[in-house]
């Protein structure tokens, strides 16, 4: 009888608590934290917490009001944003877990899912004293737990993600290997140090690797999560880190005719007066090419120069060099990353039709000063890093200078050794890491040339640059960045003669661009990036003016020209399976010419002449004057054949509304700048490619073949005898046609071991056609010619041998077709007066380049721990004291023409650099 009264009493105690536990509960919170709302809880209700007080945020405060609310809603609400989770027994008791959850049953999912994954488990072993005596591996590691368990999740994969820094310096670590170890899943870093995986529910060894850095860490995966890691590298090892985690990115890289440069391996290049030059260095690869020996610009699959937009820190500089195009304006020793598009062009870029030239300037240390000094024969250069916020912030300054005119005074040319030449250049870019979501990145740039050919005239041209970044992550898979640019150019002339017609020529181009684009990581499989832009063009096409008093020259200052671009773009990167991905993408740009202005009017299908002038019409300050715009598409995909070997294609059409005005073969410090307005349109390019690449034995080797076929519609070009020059009516100067350019480049590079370099070969063809119903506004009766910089053959082989770790030897050797010239090619006379007759336009060539560099680098031993580590550079440029040809131009001497041949370096110039760090 007792028996059964006490199963009676235990049976309504039972149900009374199950009851208890289905019912609503009414109860508050004011600033309490986790801890207090829990004994509250207790307090006020039958439920009994069982949990590890450390696992509990003190700083966490609950600030909620409850009414007829279950208790699993209320603690689903005050557990949000924590990695706590819970589960509540048949009775009142109620267990806390963290990270992982207490499940009921194993849903038939989660036995499915293992099979599908094969998930390996490491098991623990323990003898009778609960000792761990084996574990697989033998890593006996702290476990690290990421993510909250959702009990009802369909979720397959989580990102797992974080940032991977330098311990002393406090500086991203880039480009360094992230893998899971026992499984074919990896990832690299970003230039900020950041990775992102995604992984199952499961533990899982982290393996992050580089060359001499390796370490590990073990984790178990419930949901999405940040790890990060804090490593030390060693000095010697960071100039190979790159050339480990990239090896195979040639391969795998979706977008196709991508070229990275790895800035710290170029100081081995022998180039001229031992200057390390990012840009020249970029011309020894396929499908870049030069007009010729110190000249200016790039062009690139058979683009004009002006048709590559150049970025330092996301702001454009419109003449990147120095000294006649001799040096490069880019300091090598602030530039962190050059990336080079020239096939498939990302759609956040635009406005340029052939390619892109990106490049970052690195951040500062924000742990301790360092720095980097040479010195050469010509020009010096120092960069300094400075912390700010130690471990948070840091200043970089770098400036470059000359102080020698010798080069000039050692030409054969008599007047070049009466010429003086100078410049300079400086920057300055200050990070800041507020928090894990938020940087900041200030650049400023400067940098100026003057120089002298006669000593009546003096000419300069500077470029001026600001550039604001913020990057922000809104959550490990949605991060986004706001950038502010600003950039100018600007050109002088100077003219004081004999005579009273001195006189100053200046010109001035500026434009100012606000861009937020963001990025979305969808999966593993699907990436999103978006965004807007919008450019203000501001261009002073000339300002014609006296030098002093005494001159008699008039005054001439052009209109200025004003134009708005703007853009929305967006593409998308999607890996269908294993073998084949796809990267989409598309541009849509509305540009708007703007006054105030006075445009010319001509008559209709009528040659573009003063005769045929109806009438001028004003425009207000910004009124809108012309408009035009289109849809700019991108298409990329990749295919393995096998695991190190890949087939790429792709498309890409693109728009430009700004012109290089010039009759010069390459650019010079006088070109000027030409927005398209009534008269002029806006030029058009779509290209096609198609491309292999192979790597063999363990990334030891690439091989790349790819081929390109390109069209442009509204090209510009120039007339016979044209004058561009503080011309008000450019427009009948000018003319615009069809082109066509198609090749086929070779690329094979050693990465490794004591040989190391590449061989790199381009055929490549570029041909105009300016046709017309009108005589005077076409060009070789209407045909197709060879473009100025049209060159079939361009070889290139860049080759380092170390003979020890501290010594190796290196050479340059570049060929190159002549390029196109227009001859004369008889005389006649015409009343009474002699004229040449020329042949059609570049019809002949002038003789092929060729050149051959070597180079001597000995380096200071490797100790880590000394006052400054040293290189020494011995280089001779010319070593066959090749007499190449820089122009070749004609004189009438004595009734006769006679032609003649400049040449920049005729003879082997040796030079001897000296670096250090500290």
């Amino acid at each position: 009888m007792k028996l059964l009264h006490v199963i009676i009493l235990s049976f309504s105690f039972l149900v009374c608590n199950a009851q208890n536990a289905k019912t609503n509960l009414s109860i508050s919170f004011d600033n309490l934290s986790i801890e207090d709302a829990i004994l509250k809880i207790e307090s006020q209700t039958n439920y009994k917490f069982y949990f590890v007080k450390d696992w509990l945020d003190k700083d966490i405060k609950i600030n909620k009001k409850f009414t007829d609310v279950s208790i699993q809603n209320i603690l689903k609400d005050i557990f949000k944003g924590t990695l706590l989770n819970f589960y509540i027994t048949n009775t009142t008791d109620i267990i806390l877990t963290k990270n992982n959850a207490i499940h009921d049953i194993i849903p038939d999912t989660e036995i499915s899912d293992a099979l599908e994954n094969k998930q390996e488990v490491n098991p623990i072993f323990y003898n009778d004293d609960k000792k761990v005596i084996e574990q697989k591996d033998s890593v006996k590691e702290k476990l690290i737990k990421l993510g909250k368990e959702e009990v009802n999740s369909v979720q397959k994969k989580y990102k797992i993600s974080g940032y991977i820094r330098n311990t002393e310096n406090g500086k991203p670590i880039i480009n360094i290997s992230v893998s899971v170890k026992g499984r074919a899943i990896g990832t690299s870093t970003d230039t900020n140090g950041f990775y992102e995986l995604m992984l199952p529910t499961g533990s899982y060894t982290l393996v992050i690797k580089s060359i001499n850095v390796k370490t590990q860490k073990k984790i178990l995966v419930y949901n999405d999560g940040e790890i990060n890691f804090n490593l030390v590298e060693k000095f010697e090892a960071l100039d190979e880190v790159y050339i480990e985690t990239k090896a195979n990115r040639n391969v795998k890289e979706v977008i196709a005719g991508v070229t990275k440069i790895d800035v710290e391996s170029i100081k081995n290049i022998p180039l001229v007066l031992g200057e390390r030059d990012i840009l020249k260095v970029a011309t020894t690869l396929p499908g870049i090419t030069t007009t010729g020996e110190g000249s200016n610009g790039f062009n690139v699959r058979g683009g004009k120069t002006d048709q590559n937009l150049i970025l330092l820190d996301n702001a454009a500089i419109y003449n990147p060099s120095h000294f006649f195009g001799i040096f490069s304006a880019i300091n090598p020793f602030t530039t962190g990353e050059v990336n080079i598009y020239k096939g498939n062009i990302p759609s956040k870029y635009g406005g340029r039709l052939s390619s892109v030239f990106d490049i970052s300037t690195k951040d500062a240390d924000t742990k301790k000063i360092t720095g980097e000094v040479s010195v050469g024969p010509v020009t010096s250069n120092v960069t300094v890093e400075v912390p700010v916020v130690k471990g948070k912030s840091g200043l970089l300054l770098g400036g470059r200078s000359t102080y020698s005119g010798w080069v000039l005074r050692s030409l054969k040319d008599k007047q070049l050794k009466n010429s003086k030449a100078s410049f300079y250049d400086v920057i300055a870019k200050y990070n800041h890491s507020i928090n894990e979501d938020n940087d900041l990145r200030i650049t400023g740039y400067y940098s100026k040339d003057r120089f002298s050919i006669t000593p009546d005239s003096l000419y300069s041209y500077s470029n001026r640059l600001m550039s604001l970044g913020w990057k922000h992550r809104f959550n490990d898979r949605h991060k986004g960045e706001l950038i502010l640019t600003n950039s100018q150019y600007q050109f002088d002339i100077e003219f004081d003669g004999d005579f009273n017609t001195d006189f100053n020529l200046g010109y001035k181009n500026n434009e100012t661009e606000i861009k937020l684009e963001a990025n979305f990581d969808y999966d593993d499989t699907k990436e999103l990036s978006y965004g807007i832009a919008s450019k203000l063009y501001s261009i002073h096409p000339g300002e014609f003016k006296p030098l002093n008093n005494e001159s008699d020259v008039s005054p001439i200052t052009l209109d200025k020209e004003k134009g708005l671009e703007s853009s929305i773009f967006v593409s998308g990167n999607y890996e269908v399976n294993e073998k084949l991905a796809f990267d989409v993408g598309a541009r849509y740009s509305f540009y708007a010419f703007l006054g105030d202005t006075t445009q010319r009017i001509y008559e209709s299908a009528q040659p573009k002449n003063v005769t045929n002038l109806i009438e001028t019409q004003d425009f207000g300050n910004n009124e809108v004057v012309k408009t035009y715009g289109g849809l700019e598409g991108r298409l990329s995909a990749r295919y393995f054949l096998t695991e190190d070997f890949s087939v790429k294609t792709s498309y890409n059409n693109t728009l430009q509304y700004i012109h290089t005005l010039s009759t010069n073969t390459t650019v010079s410090p006088t070109d000027t700048w030409k927005l398209s307005d009534k008269n002029i349109k806006p030029q058009r390019a779509q290209q096609a490619s198609l491309g292999f690449y192979k790597n063999f034995k363990e990334n030891q080797y690439e091989l790349s073949l790819e081929g390109y076929y390109k069209t442009f519609n509204d090209i510009l070009d120039y007339k016979v005898g044209a004058q561009l020059l503080l011309n008000e009516s450019l427009e009948t100067e000018v003319l615009q046609g069809k082109g066509k350019s198609y090749g086929i480049e070779f690329l094979i590079k050693k990465n490794k071991e004591r040989w190391n370099g590449w061989l790199g070969y381009t055929y490549s063809r570029t041909f105009l056609k300016l046709d017309s119903q009108f005589a005077e506004e076409r060009v070789n009766n209407g045909n197709y010619f060879p473009a100025n910089y049209d060159k079939p053959h361009d070889f290139s082989a860049v080759i380092n041998y170390k003979l020890t770790k501290r010594f190796s030897f290196s050479a340059n050797f570049a060929y190159q077709t002549g390029r196109p010239i227009t001859y004369p090619v008889g005389v006649y006379e015409f009343g009474g007066s002699q004229f040449t007759v020329f042949s059609d336009r570049n019809e002949f060539r002038i003789p092929d380049y060729y050149r051959l560099d070597l180079g001597f680098n000995f380096e200071g031993n490797h100790k880590v721990k000394k006052l400054y580590h040293s290189f020494w550079n011995l280089s001779i440029y010319n070593v066959l004291g090749r007499n190449n040809p820089y122009s070749v131009f004609f004189v009438t001497e004595n009734g006769q023409v006679k032609a003649y041949k400049s040449s920049i370096f005729s003879i082997p110039v040796p030079t001897l650099t000296f670096n250090f760090r500290f």
